[in-house]
């Protein structure tokens, strides 16, 4: 299931040159009123992420949509390309991207939905010119809004994941992704056919032009396992670096995003790979992976093809399985390495706590030793200091004692010498 958000502050213009007009009534008389319109903005194509984009009994409407018409076919070549389904068509959209100058698409509206299959079989995976490459890739649609704001119209709904509207690298994506069937793998997927695209407005496409330049992550600068994203172009680095093409993923949910080196698709929501095709080991060409593919020169029935899909089949998931058993070693190293430090630094901690504690216990011990020594060395000095004050007094008082003894000597010398002369 499809729907549409365009970015659009323009409305819409009737295709009005007189040559087309004149066309238009030559071809369907029966209505003459122009029912051909022009608009600009910038188209944002949305799918179901939970269902196939295949076309089912549900998911089919009486509204189509051409992904990408290229510029060289005018609209009245379109209209032309159309031609027998004009008398069912009721509304005829061309939407045009100032940005976008190698293509436009078309929003298509029919009477009823036997019309819009009639249309969907007949056109769908049809050459546009025969002596050109491009196919008409046709998508059911189920509503198209359309808002002046940017922000609202790049949001994806809930439920839904964006897919880029560059036609090639619309191709790269399996038909369960992108709703396209047909494609011709022996030019849609190789760099050199991007040249078909005049202009090269699509970043990603100019990425696999660019062989002769080292792309490098838009944030980090690493060189080495670089993904694309399909929808802005952006370039980061993978899981197994620094993880900027993930974080871009999470912060814009842009989640298709194309490995520059094996040009394979991861989808980030449904967390595995929607590449369409991958490289042949055996020869080095594109084969497809998940839908068969087809080929101007024949229908891929060779046996070694086949071998080459089973074995890069295996060899993508054992490739993958070995990133993820070395992610999840390094991140359990990483675990540890942290759950060690964590312990040391907890011993540590605990040591130094505990020699704090001892330090601090046998600090107040000897404190207490001070204070007590030092109470008693002040006891013996007070005792000290009255003992030297009363020594002064009873040296007083000896002295005092010892005068009067002498003296109480000296009355009784002179009362016995008085006796002795009275008795003489």
């Amino acid at each position: 299931m499809f729907i549409l958000r365009v970015h659009s502050v323009d409305t819409e213009q009737p295709i009005a040159t007189t040559e087309e007009i004149d066309f238009y009534t030559t071809t369907s008389p029966s209505d003459p009123n122009p029912k051909f319109s022009e608009r600009r903005g910038v188209v944002h194509l949305y799918r179901k992420a939970s269902q196939s984009s295949l076309p089912n009994p549900s998911s089919r409407s009486t509204s189509l949509f051409v992904v990408a018409v290229p510029n060289y076919l005018s609209a009245t070549d379109f209209i032309r390309f159309v031609g027998p389904y004009l008398d069912s068509i009721t509304y005829l959209l061309f939407i045009r991207n100032d940005g976008i100058e190698d293509r436009y698409s078309v929003l298509i509206e029919l009477v009823d939905q036997q019309a819009a299959d009639g249309f969907y079989c007949s056109l769908n995976g049809k050459r546009f010119s025969p002596s050109e490459a491009e196919l008409c890739h046709i998508l059911f649609t189920h509503s198209v809004e359309y808002s002046e704001l940017g922000e609202i119209a790049g949001t994806p709904p809930e439920g839904f994941t964006e897919l880029p509207t560059c036609p090639i690298c619309l191709e790269r994506l399996d038909p369960d992704t992108s709703g396209i069937i047909s494609t011709f793998c022996d030019h849609s997927f190789q760099c050199s056919c991007t040249l078909k695209w005049t202009y090269l407005s699509c970043t990603v496409c100019r990425f696999c032009q660019q062989q002769d330049e080292k792309p490098a992550c838009s944030i980090c600068g690493s060189v080495e396992n670089l993904w694309v994203c399909l929808m802005c172009g952006f370039l980061g680095c993978g899981r197994y670096k620094e993880g900027h093409a993930v974080r871009h993923w999470k912060d814009t949910q842009h989640c298709y995003s194309l490995e520059l080196i094996s040009q394979q698709i991861w989808d980030y929501v449904g967390d595995g790979y929607v590449h369409r095709l991958n490289q042949s080991k055996v020869d080095g060409k594109s084969v497809e992976m998940n839908s068969r593919c087809l080929s101007m020169e024949g229908n891929g029935d060779d046996s070694g093809i086949n071998e080459a899909i089973y074995s890069s089949k295996v060899e993508a998931i054992f490739d993958e399985y070995s990133r993820l058993l070395a992610t999840e070693l390094e991140k359990q190293r990483q675990n540890y390495e942290s759950l060690l430090a964590e312990a040391k630094i907890k011993r540590d901690s605990l040591v130094a706590e505990a020699v704090e504690k001892a330090v601090t216990s046998e600090m107040q011990d000897i404190q207490s030793k001070l204070d007590k020594r030092t109470e008693e060395k002040n006891a013996l000095a007070e005792i000290n200091h009255n003992l030297i004050k009363n020594q002064q007094v009873w040296r007083e008082k000896v002295k005092e004692i010892e005068e009067r003894e002498a003296s109480q000597l000296r009355l009784k010398d002179e009362k016995i010498l008085e006796l002795e002369e009275q008795v003489s």
